[in-house]
């Protein structure tokens, strides 16, 4: 990994840059006056956890770049280079970190590298990107702003229509859990001790793909007032477009 790690990015919202050292993480958003500087973090998590960070915010201002060239552009990904990116921009690969810095853990370079604790960790991510597809797709389209997410990929490389987009999404985000499982099940043991902080990072992730759950219909972001009704109901009326 180098030293320092430099993005800048020019969109309608301003200029974002971001520093990453691995003594300093520091963040400018002209737009909106929001400066980082000697992260508490950096000073206080493990080298190994730290290292992760690091790196998973590299990857997202990267995605997030390109899925800004991508809009401007108004390309629309298939399904394999979306899932690549989208497993970028979600945050979970920095919110699993953030599971170890809260534990107060610095997990081994064996199980953080185990290709079972890699798929779970995709697994994951996929389920959060994906439900998060199905919940914002109709306040993106009323925006026009759909190139992406998983519906508008699938009914651009399938050819499907809106509900059977929605439908092959919801598929996918019930293969994503079943390949979680799958994974866990067959996890090696590493020791009573590593055992014991893996179990940790693994109910870490559950709850985050929970808690994203009960964000998307507690929260108004995406149903306004009527989050409950659509969690019981799973009907979603579509918004009018918005004037361009």
């Amino acid at each position: 990994m180098s030293e320092e790690f430099f993005i800048s990015e020019s969109t309608k919202l301003g200029v974002c840059i971001a520093i990453f050292t691995r003594r300093r993480i520091i963040f400018f958003y002209s737009s909106h006056g929001y400066n980082i500087t000697d992260s508490r973090f950096i000073e206080t998590a493990g080298p190994g956890c730290t290292e992760r960070f690091i790196h998973a915010l590299e990857l997202y201002f990267v995605a997030a770049a390109k899925e800004v060239d991508s809009r401007a552009k108004g390309c629309i990904h298939n399904l394999q280079s979306y899932t690549s990116l989208r497993r970028d921009l979600t945050g979970c690969k920095s919110s699993f970190v953030f599971i170890e810095y809260a534990a107060r853990m610095d997990l081994p370079d064996e199980v953080v590298s185990h290709p079972m604790i890699k798929a779970m960790e995709d697994a994951a991510n996929d389920f959060i990107g994906w439900s998060n597809d199905i919940c914002s797709y109709n306040k993106e389209q009323s925006d026009h702003n759909t190139y992406t997410n998983l519906i508008t990929v699938l009914m651009h490389e399938q050819g499907l229509d809106l509900q059977g987009a929605v439908d092959y999404s919801g598929q996918l985000c019930k293969s994503a859990i079943q390949r979680f499982e799958e994974n866990r099940a067959t996890l090696p043991s590493w020791g009573e001790e590593v055992d014991r902080q893996a179990a940790i990072y693994i109910q870490g992730m559950q709850d985050l793909v929970v808690g994203t759950l009960h964000w998307h219909f507690n929260s108004a972001r995406y149903f306004g007032k009527d989050g409950q009704t659509v969690k019981r109901d799973r009907f979603i009326k579509l918004l009018p477009k918005r004037p361009l």
